[in-house]
């Protein structure tokens, strides 16, 4: 069973396939940067740095070794910032890049793959009107598809972490179903948290990078943030907490963003990590009792990328590809549906 992963970034996609018995032969992405990343993490799959938007089908076949047909899962998670809750409430524009789900659209046509796979941020199926997605569903049902789509908790497949996904699975021309969670009772939840995730790594400082441990660093943080998170209560504290002279002038409105500045709980899950996953100022991102961020090797452990997996390039991309990611356990639960799918 084969398959090709569209927007592939770092490879968690790819690394959850993979694990759940595909053999992923191609990743494709436009960032060439990220090309180290993903092929160390995935040394059987071919990475191809290319841009959907201008890539003929012919290009595919030839790096894939002319796959295509009932053999293929064609999987795709493109850029999900342009359907992002955060990215409408600030009223920013539409991105080039919603246009790859058009182009995720053609290629299903030119590959004809047995199974599609889409997973990306809920919003994708909020947007009002004949959107990018009911295009691409229109697209599915007349080339004889069978969708199935709705949205699925990552934290619901072992990912410590509250990571709501829309996630779309077809077929030609049979049922499909989407994976149902695997952990039934309160403590499968309880017993996967952010304790049990990254207690275990070494205590660093803010701005220090770990002697042995790849990729275990924690942003710099300015004078005035240190003195902040050093003001915030261990274990779910908050800029609530902060002292009348440490508060930002967003934090006093109604309406500003709750969870910036603040820590994680030890005995809970992560919130939804981002492409800034590493930034106390960009989310509940604050370790739980440490005085820094949470690290890109937390991060990466919070996405389920187990500490073999080595991420290589300037850190703030590598913070964007492991909040970009999908997280490999939640990707090896769509896997086995994908499989099912084919069967």
């Amino acid at each position: 069973m084969k398959a090709i992963d569209l927007c592939c970034g770092a490879g968690g996609l790819t690394l959850g396939l993979r694990r759940a018995g595909w053999d992923v032969v191609l990743g494709i992405d436009v960032d060439a940067t990220v090309g180290e990343t993903y092929r160390s993490i995935n040394p059987e799959s071919k990475f191809l740095a290319a841009d959907l938007r201008s890539l003929p089908a012919a290009d595919i076949h030839g790096a894939a070794d002319g796959l295509a047909g009932p053999e293929l899962l064609l999987a795709g998670c493109a850029p999900c910032q342009t359907f992002s809750k955060q990215r409408h409430r600030r009223g920013l524009k539409t991105r080039s890049d919603a246009t790859l789900l058009r182009e995720f659209g053609r290629l299903v046509i030119d590959l004809e793959p047995a199974v599609v796979l889409m997973e990306n941020v809920p919003g994708i199926a909020a947007v009002p009107g004949f959107s990018s997605f009911r295009r691409f569903l229109k697209t599915l049902r007349e080339a004889g598809y069978e969708c199935e789509y709705g949205v699925l908790n990552a934290r619901d497949f072992g990912v410590p972490q509250h990571r709501r996904r829309y996630v779309l699975l077809a077929a030609q021309d049979k049922p499909v179903e989407l994976p149902s969670s695997p952990m039934h009772t309160m403590s499968d939840l309880e017993d996967n948290t952010v304790r049990s995730t990254i207690e275990r790594f070494p205590a660093i400082d803010a701005g220090e990078t770990h002697s042995s441990i790849p990729n275990h660093h924690a942003a710099r943080l300015s004078e005035r943030n240190l003195e902040r998170i050093t003001a915030t209560p261990v274990d779910g504290g908050s800029h609530r907490d902060w002292p009348q002279q440490l508060r930002l002038e967003c934090h006093m409105r109604t309406d500003g963003y709750s969870d910036v500045y603040g820590r994680m709980w030890w005995d809970r899950v992560a919130p939804t990590l981002t492409s800034r996953c590493n930034s106390l100022s960009n989310g509940r991102f604050g370790h739980p009792e440490q005085n820094r961020a949470i690290s890109l090797r937390e991060a990466a452990a919070l996405q389920t990328f187990s500490d073999a997996c080595e991420f290589f390039g300037p850190k703030t991309r590598i913070a964007r590809w492991i909040g970009n990611a999908v997280p490999v356990s939640f990707a090896e639960a769509l896997g086995q549906a994908a499989i099912e799918a084919a069967a």
